[in-house]
C-alpha cells in the first residue's frame, strides 16, 4: 500500500505549527522554522522575553490593540540561530502567519531568501519589499503564489 508523502513545504510548515503550540500568548499561536538545504537550523514561537512572565501567567500587555509582551516567532527563531551560532544567510523561513513589518525587516537583514507562510497576517508592505529584495514569498494556504490581499 502506497501513501502520499508530505512535500518539503508541507513538512516544514507542519513542524512550524507544532512549534507554535509552545506559544505563551493566547491571542495568536505562531511558530517559525528556519531551514537551509532541508535541514532545520532554528525554531521559534511567540512568547515573553526570556525569564519574564508570560501572557498565559500575567495577562496581556496591550498597546494600540496589540499585545507587546511577546517576542514574535520569527524574531525568536533568528535569536535562537544567533545564540547557537547557526548561519541563516541564504535560508528559508516557514512561519504559520506572514511576518509583521518589524519581523520582515529582521528576516531581510538576516539574509533569508524565502518566506513560506500559512496565513496572511496584517501587513501588506511585505509583498512590495520582498519583491524589491528578491525574497521569495510563498503562500501555503493553497494559492499558487503570494500576492498582496485585496
Amino acid at each position: 500500500m502506497s501513501r502520499e508523502r508530505a512535500s518539503w513545504d508541507e513538512y516544514f510548515m507542519n513542524i512550524a505549527r507544532e512549534v507554535g503550540s509552545r506559544s505563551t500568548c493566547d491571542r495568536k499561536h505562531v511558530g517559525a522554522v528556519i531551514v537551509r538545504d532541508r535541514c532545520i537550523l532554528a525554531t521559534g514561537y511567540n512568547g515573553s522575553i526570556r525569564g519574564l512572565p508570560h501572557c498565559d501567567d500575567e495577562g496581556h500587555l496591550m498597546e494600540d490593540g496589540h499585545c507587546v509582551r511577546t517576542v514574535h516567532a520569527e524574531a525568536n527563531a533568528i535569536v535562537q540561530a544567533a545564540r547557537n551560532g547557526a548561519r541563516i544567510d541564504g535560508s528559508a523561513i516557514y512561519v504559520t502567519a506572514s511576518p509583521c513589518w518589524n519581523c520582515f525587516k529582521l528576516i531581510g537583514n538576516a539574509g533569508v531568501l524565502r518566506i513560506a507562510f500559512g496565513e496572511f497576517y496584517r501587513d501588506p508592505r511585505i509583498f512590495e519589499f520582498a519583491a524589491k529584495l528578491s525574497i521569495e514569498l510563498i503562500d501555503l494556504t493553497g494559492k499558487e503564489s503570494a500576492e498582496a490581499p485585496t
